[in-house]
């Protein structure tokens, strides 16, 4: 750069190209080149000589290898640069170096830097809604729980409920308790095409199941769909998914059962509201109520987001759903039932009443029995007692043993199992029980008085006659 400045100054000074090589013990070429100052030395003119062995053939080889294995979509199965270069050589029988091809390859995939466009939502215009997930310790048992997170895209108050599954009738309650939480409904939901509210197409093309075009319809706002591996598209929620496993999920919380981690979630949720986002002047709380003032009204007829299925109860007296079996009261065998199932029960209904309640099994081909249900039917079954299944799994092995040296009738054995079931198979046991009484004989056959005064007589007669 010295070098360089004392050619301009003495050029400037009127010597001559010839004498500046001198003085400077330089060559007149340098001095001819930088002298006038159309060039600099700081500036290097880019190399743009393409390798000569990089033909176009070579080229549409590679490309090629590459949308092949963009048709394929197998990440971890796809072409490196050395094996395209290997594959060159056995079937283009290329001759130039492993480099060359690295340098072409890396040129085909490097992609634009992904540019985006700041948005502004006006108050109650959306909220964007995903599903996330996260591990605790429930009942003691490490156990995955799904997070359905929503946030409003104003005012940023998030919401989280956990779900142990990812179902259209979880994802319809968890809708309808986001919207009870901010009380009242945002313009748009925006969300990602799962099939739990997708039932084809994607994004502006999306076809709403049946049961998220009821609930929209119902709230009066516009499901919006992503478009397919855009998450940036609700990148407020895609946060909040991070942020509540972080600060709620480390260390794993032990909770009892779902309703007892969805207050953790709601805690959280209310303490973010003295948040201050960057960039705005109120805290988020603050920015809630003004958004709340906005937001369309809530129905008055409130939402039923359960399944609801028609089934027959079989003779074993189950009937049957998401592929499990639910008892229901010996009375109802061969009836005709409508099952509803929430996210954490299951409701069987005959004529709008209900007559039977279970906790949802989330297994598959499981059994799900309650023994009462059975004990009129034992009382008449009663050698059936030791090896009925709904008798087995709700009382321990100690507890059928001593109720057998009880020596008791079919009846009162149900009766100490009922017991059970309320109080508690130790307090029966350690109770005290009146002993059986025994057993009355009963004649079905009816008995009329007999007059025996004439067979008296007779007998009297005979006598004296001896």
């Amino acid at each position: 750069m010295g070098m360089y400045g004392e050619i301009r100054r003495l050029r400037l000074e009127g010597i001559s190209q010839r004498g500046i090589a001198q003085r400077l013990h330089i060559s007149r070429n340098t001095v001819k080149k930088y002298c006038d100052g159309d060039a600099v030395p700081w500036e290097r003119k880019a190399h743009e000589r393409a390798p000569e062995v990089v033909t176009e053939d070579v080229r549409v080889f590679i490309r090629g290898c590459l949308k092949e294995d963009e048709l394929q979509g197998i990440r971890k199965q796809q072409h490196t640069s050395k094996r395209i270069y290997e594959r060159l050589v056995e079937e283009a029988s290329f001759r130039g170096g492993e480099s060359t091809i690295r340098n072409v390859v890396r040129e085909m995939r490097h992609k634009a830097a992904a540019a985006y466009i700041p948005l502004e939502f006006q108050a109650g215009s959306a909220v964007q809604v995903d599903w996330g997930e996260a591990t605790v310790l429930l009942d003691g048992k490490k156990t995955a729980v799904n997070l359905f997170c929503a946030r409003l895209c104003y005012s940023c108050a998030p919401i989280v409920f956990a779900y142990r599954r990812q179902n259209e009738e979880c994802f319809l309650d968890a809708l309808v308790r986001v919207f009870a939480y901010y009380g009242g409904v945002p313009r748009r939901v925006i969300f990602d095409n799962a099939k739990v509210a997708v039932k084809d197409g994607f994004g502006a093309w999306a076809q709403k199941q049946e049961g998220y075009a009821r609930l929209s319809a119902h709230y009066g706002f516009e499901a919006v769909f992503c478009n397919p591996a855009s998450g940036h598209e609700k990148g407020l929620v895609e946060g909040l998914v991070g942020l509540i496993r972080r600060n709620v999920c480390v260390p794993l919380p032990h909770v009892k059962d779902v309703d007892e981690l969805n207050g953790k979630l709601l805690a959280k949720c209310r303490q973010y509201g003295g948040h201050r986002i960057r960039g705005r002047e109120s805290r988020v709380g603050e920015m809630l109520e003004e958004e709340r003032r906005v937001l369309l009204p809530l129905p008055g007829y409130g939402f039923d987001p359960s399944r609801k299925v028609h089934a027959r109860v079989s003779r074993y007296c189950t009937v049957r759903f998401d592929t499990n079996n639910y008892s229901v009261p010996a009375d109802y065998c061969a009836t005709e039932v409508t099952v509803k199932a929430t996210p954490e029960t299951v409701e069987i209904l005959l004529a709008g009443n209900v007559i039977a309640m279970h906790p949802r099994c989330y297994g598959r081909q499981q059994n799900v029995y309650r023994m009462e249900h059975y004990l009129k039917l034992l009382e008449r079954k009663g050698r059936a007692i030791p090896f009925a299944r709904p008798v087995t799994q709700a009382v321990p092995e100690a507890f059928m043993a001593w109720l057998y040296r009880q020596e008791r009738t079919p009846k009162q054995i149900t009766e100490l199992l009922l017991r059970c079931r309320e109080e508690g198979c130790e307090a029966v046991m350690s109770g005290h029980i009146p002993p059986a009484p025994p057993a009355a004989i009963r004649d079905s056959v009816p008995m009329h008085p007999v007059d025996l005064r004439q067979y008296d007589a007779l007998c009297a007669r005979k006598a004296a006659q001896a």
